[in-house]
């Protein structure tokens, strides 16, 4: 059975570490960086390759800095 998988990209400059995105992600995928933006802020980055393009961090985002990328098919099994 394939598995969709995605890619989430965050504009970290605009993003102001609100967690939501990282709460309301059903794979884990995301968590909050190290490093802080310009404005001070520790922004969501992904942590792991587990995303599976369900676009629930993109819908959650109050600034709108999240865009979903949906990658090829992998074949599991």
């Amino acid at each position: 059975m394939a598995r969709q998988k995605g890619m989430v990209v965050i504009d970290t400059e605009n993003c102001k570490g609100c967690g939501l995105c990282i709460a309301n992600c059903p794979t884990n995928t995301l968590g909050f960086s190290k490093e802080i933006n310009s404005s001070g802020f520790h922004y969501s980055e992904m942590k792991q390759d587990t995303c599976t393009a369900c676009q629930s961090c993109a819908m959650v985002c109050p600034d709108v800095v999240i865009t979903v990328y949906r990658m090829k098919k992998e074949k599991t099994g």
